[in-house]
């Protein structure tokens, strides 16, 4: 969405939203005043319009839908709380514990994985397979499975870092 068009859609949107649940005279004139947020208002006069350079707009009387709003004293979700808030002592470290260990099956799992891969590489000489004839095919095979063991060991690296953080 190019900015011009998200600019409408909240103008469009201010529209809607500025007029609702008052039933308007259909004679009253209806003004866009501009500012930010954009102001849609029927309760200015035709001078107080002018000296804010507010212009009239026509056609069809708007309709303003009010939010709903939040009751007061509702709790608020752990999950949805300011920036600013502070923990419980005892649910940052369940969280500091279930992260590390989720880090620590994760590394478990890649160093498994590496192994496998060394195995299979066998110091850049894997065993040739039936399908690779072509001698192109092994070569190809042998930089895919070194690349995938250089990605592996790098992402064995960002894991102990990461674990290295959390101790």
């Amino acid at each position: 969405m190019t900015s011009a068009n998200f600019k409408r859609s909240l103008t469009l949107l201010a529209l809607l939203v500025s007029a609702s649940a008052w039933a308007q005279d259909p004679n009253k004139p209806v003004y866009r005043c501009p500012g930010n947020p954009v102001l849609y208002t029927d309760s200015l006069s035709a001078k107080e319009a002018k000296d804010k350079g507010c212009r009239t707009l026509e056609g069809a009387p708007i309709t303003v839908i009010q939010s709903v709003k939040p009751r007061p004293g509702a709790p608020v979700p752990a999950a949805s709380r300011g920036e600013g808030s502070k923990v419980d002592a005892n649910e940052q470290r369940a969280r500091d514990t279930d992260a590390r260990r989720i880090l620590e099956s994760e590394l478990k799992k890649e160093e498994e994985q590496l192994a496998g891969l060394q195995k299979e590489y066998n110091n850049g000489e894997p065993e040739r397979r039936g399908d690779e004839k072509n001698f192109q095919k092994y070569q190809d095979r042998v930089v895919e499975l070194k690349a995938s063991i250089a990605r592996k060991e790098s992402d064995i690296a960002a894991l102990k870092r990461e674990l290295g953080k959390l101790q």
